[in-house]
């Protein structure tokens, strides 16, 4: 890699974790829409997507706290009413555009009870539309379950993960894209916060052994982890200080201080407990990267509740206020 497309990526990936600021996920595939907006009562079609996203990425003030936001497909390539392309929208905001770019997961051949995912034959041409699109940075998620009584996830799942990540990351790279490296640690399950602590150590591991391995420029990505919880069944919940210092465990002992920002997934938690963890990792640490927040849910519930009912103004005013509280949680405020 030249030095030229080194100090590009390192510039875009340094943008997207400024002081006080995160990325909002707004990648949601057609079929997770359709669930979240059903659920309120609203037909998903193609219609409803695009006024809800323009809802989103509309909203006065969501630069003062979002330095990027990542789209599905679909919405890269949309307008407003007005006509106005989304990415245009963004850019005079100041916000990047990023891109879901992972095909979904699906059942990983001879490793029952776990998954992989799929999207990488064809990566290399599409990423070419999506720079061309304005897409500044991607996104490929894999999940990684935790079931104690099966023991897993198992290493060679693991591995599995780790190079379905480094084969995207490097395609990214090659195209001038800066890559979110999401290596998701379902919470689902019975197991203790220890357990989690084990697991995301061994995952992140053997990720970044195999990213160096795939000479993936380490200070032109941003990691988007899970934090240290108890699984969501487990009998015992641990407290946001116990995830704080369990998760900054994990990352001092297993990423290396190239890594511009490491920008945590929500992972099904509710807003309140997202945000005070997130709080807690930033007020007690002198980390060596930015850490702050890639959340969906945790920053979008409330405001796509009150687009549901028709307030697009009230779901804005919500939308801006979450994420401005997740950006004080990333200063430890």
């Amino acid at each position: 890699m030249n030095n030229d497309l080194r100090q590009q990526l390192a510039t875009i990936a340094t943008a997207m974790v400024q002081t006080g600021k995160g990325i909002l996920a707004a990648d949601e595939s057609h079929s997770t829409c359709g669930k979240r907006f059903n659920a309120l009562g609203v037909e998903c079609t193609e219609a409803t997507r695009q006024n809800y996203r323009q809802t989103l990425i509309t909203a006065p003030g969501l630069e003062k706290s979002v330095t990027g936001i990542i789209l599905f497909d679909e919405t890269l390539r949309q307008k407003t009413d007005d006509g106005t392309p989304f990415v245009k929208v963004l850019a005079d905001k100041g916000i990047l555009p990023g891109i879901k770019v992972d095909m979904g997961s699906k059942p990983h051949a001879l490793f029952a009870g776990e998954q992989i995912t799929h999207g990488l034959d064809g990566l290399r041409e599409r990423l070419v539309e999506y720079s061309q699109l304005g897409a500044k940075f991607a996104k490929w998620r894999e999940v990684i379950v935790i079931d104690t009584e099966k023991d897993l996830p198992s290493v060679g799942n693991i591995y599995a993960h780790a190079f379905g990540l480094a084969r995207y990351a490097g395609l990214c790279q090659e195209a001038g894209i800066v890559p979110i490296v999401e290596p998701e640690i379902l919470m689902n399950g019975t197991h203790s916060i220890d357990e989690a602590e084990r697991v995301n150590h061994e995952v992140l591991s053997i990720l970044f052994e195999v990213l160096e391995l795939q000479a993936i420029f380490l200070g032109g990505i941003i990691l988007k982890p899970s934090m240290v919880i108890s699984g969501k069944d487990a009998p015992s919940q641990a407290e946001p200080q116990a995830v704080a210092d369990a998760t900054m465990r994990v990352l001092n002992a297993t990423v290396p201080a190239e890594v511009p920002g490491i920008a945590f997934l929500s992972g099904g938690q509710n807003p309140s407990e997202a945000t005070e963890n997130l709080k807690r990792m930033n007020e007690g640490y002198e980390n060596p990267w930015k850490v702050t927040f890639s959340f969906g849910r945790a920053i979008q519930q409330p405001a796509l509740d009150a687009w549901a009912k028709g307030n697009s103004t009230e779901a804005q005013e919500v939308l801006v206020k979450r994420a401005h509280l997740c950006g004080a949680a990333s200063k430890g405020e």
